[in-house]
């Protein structure tokens, strides 16, 4: 189970780092929010790993900056590309800080492809280009894809491989 490969590389909330958060959970409501994401939220929450997702962003908070805050506040993130990931420019945004983070504070990284493939992330094939030409004269586009092929290329899961 993908939830459990995780928690394998999920740093313990014992351990002694100053971080707010121990898992930072990027997704696509849409596609992920009613399935997956609430069976890997529930997952870590019994492991007692301390988990943030959008639903936690205090009424009346600024959403860019309270989520940008909690991506540098979190030791790990986990990036769950579904397939419709790249159409939202703000997966695409949180997805340059997160890549960011991990350059900048070493920050861990753990992608998810929920019914894609990876390839599909890293050169933006398939819906992914088809999300792309959308976004076509955006001014961070060129970000955007580099975050994915970055993102991409990392050791992650494929949902399609475990149950």
């Amino acid at each position: 189970m993908v939830e459990q490969r995780i928690m394998s590389v999920v740093p313990s909330s014992s351990n002694s780092c100053t971080k707010k958060y121990d898992v930072f959970i990027s997704y696509r409501g849409k596609d992920t929010h009613k399935n997956f994401n609430t069976h890997l939220y529930e997952a870590l929450m019994q492991k007692k790993v301390e988990t943030y997702v959008d639903e936690d962003i205090e009424k009346g908070d600024e959403i860019s900056a309270a989520l940008m805050k909690a991506i540098e506040d979190s030791r790990v993130s986990i990036v769950v590309f579904s397939k419709n990931f790249a159409s939202s420019k703000w997966c695409l945004n949180e997805l340059i800080k997160i890549m960011d983070c991990k350059k900048e504070l070493g920050q861990i990284v753990i992608p998810v492809f929920y019914n894609t493939n990876p390839s599909h992330v890293r050169n933006q094939n398939g819906r992914f280009m088809e999300s792309f030409v959308k976004h076509e004269g955006e001014p961070n586009c060129i970000k955007w894809k580099t975050a994915l092929t970055q993102a991409a290329n990392l050791a992650g899961w494929s949902s399609q491989s475990y149950r």
